[in-house]
């Protein structure tokens, strides 16, 4: 069992393919098992395979592998040397902005994120056993990594609760986003869950779902339900929603096919037809405990449509399967009012200048009390019946980004 007495060699390495898949996993599987996707050998390796990350995307892979004497691998963090801000989802522009124009040098900066996914998970990946000595390890690794580097700064971005305070413990800047998640509080059928919803909003939920399919035809895929063709049709619609969102799309149509090859059985893509031709579709991820919501796009408008695409079909999706939660993705209030509550999300941040590190405390001490104002907006506005707060309290969270749901 590792301890701390034990010697550990700590490697910055260039591709996750540097290490075995099954070491990889199996520490994601030990820290997490429910197997959140995002951080999986597969899910990082399609992103370097298909060039979506790598040379010319600012998105350089500098993996943190840590060993033992023996060799083997003990515990590793998804992390990438960044030359600019976008894909992240926790926005720091305006940090980047303020240090350039005092003189200093942000870029490149040290992100230990999943690239272009804003979804909770966890980033340190350790052995189960001597687990809590090697996250102190991996993360005390990726301070001394910063440092060797001579970055600016170091970006742990949506980790677990416990991996932020742990990072707090070590003298991170804390900060908080927010997110809207849906809960399954053991529900039979989507009925079960409208029937705690006061009687004006399960209205309106059953009207939007009659009305987004009086046109079309929804269906869900997953597994080998899932064609070539059903990756081209929604590729189209992902780039349509790039280019009018934020005008250069991260993803390529590889990486869609690469991971739909090699994680088919964790995706749920709904699909909506109109004379059998696709029209809508909206891409999820999920684990043995939730689903997460990423993409949506359509070549076509209906009403309603991107609520029952993204939203209603993936709390069917939850009940049928037995899951916790469905995680929707960055961005939205209106997911509120149809049954999604404000959650917390994390991230932590060690900035090497100690003048510029004073700075941005102050900026987030201001910051939080601001998320305490939405907190107690949000908290009138939820749309479960009266005396009913839903299946558990959640404090909401802060910016919104470039995509998602």
């Amino acid at each position: 069992m590792p301890d701390g007495n034990e010697a550990t060699e700590i490697k910055l390495l260039a591709r996750v393919s540097d290490m075995a898949r099954d070491d990889w996993d199996g520490l994601l599987a030990a820290t997490d098992p429910a197997f959140n996707p995002f951080p999986s050998f597969d899910f990082l390796d399609a992103l370097e395979q298909t060039g979506c990350v790598g040379k010319g995307t600012g998105w350089m892979p500098r993996h943190l592998a840590v060993t033992g004497a023996d060799g083997k691998l003990l515990a590793a963090v998804p992390m990438y040397a960044k030359g600019h801000s976008y894909g992240e989802y926790v926005f720091d522009h305006a940090w980047a902005d303020a240090f350039e124009r005092a003189g200093g040098t942000y870029y490149p900066k040290l992100l230990a994120a999943v690239p272009f996914s804003p979804v909770p998970g966890p980033r340190l990946l350790t052995r189960a056993d001597g687990a809590a000595h090697l996250r102190q390890v991996a993360l005390l690794g990726l301070v001394e990594a910063a440092k060797r580097t001579e970055v600016s700064s170091l970006h742990l971005t949506f980790p677990t609760e416990a991996e932020w305070r742990l990072a707090g413990d070590h003298g991170f800047l804390l900060r908080e986003g927010r997110q809207f998640h849906w809960f399954n509080d053991g529900y039979a059928s989507f009925d079960d869950f409208l029937a705690t919803l006061a009687s004006r909003k399960r209205k309106n939920l059953r009207k939007e779902r009659e009305k987004a399919v009086e046109n079309v035809t929804v269906r869900r895929l997953t597994g080998a339900d899932i064609q070539p063709e059903h990756w081209d049709a929604f590729f189209e619609f992902y780039i349509d929603t790039a280019s009018r969102k934020w005008g250069s799309p991260y993803l390529n149509r590889d990486f869609f096919l690469e991971m739909g090859a090699r994680l088919a059985d964790r995706i749920l893509l709904v699909m909506a037809f109109r004379n059998g031709r696709p029209v809508a579709g909206a891409l999820n991820l999920f684990s043995d405990e939730a689903i997460f919501g990423r993409n949506w796009g359509c070549s076509e408008d209906h009403p309603f449509l991107h609520f029952e695409c993204c939203y209603y079909q993936a709390i069917d999706f939850a009940i049928e399967r037995g899951l916790k939660r469905v995680e929707a993705g960055a961005g939205g209030h209106h997911k509120l009012s149809r049954g999604y509550l404000p959650v917390a999300t994390y991230s932590a941040h060690w900035i090497a200048d100690d003048g510029f590190r004073q700075a941005v405390d102050r900026f987030l001490k201001m910051e939080r009390a601001e998320i305490g104002r939405e907190r107690d907006i949000l908290a009138t506005h939820a749309p479960f019946r009266k005396g009913e707060d839903g299946p558990a309290p959640h404090a909401p969270r802060g910016e919104e980004d470039e995509e998602g749901f």
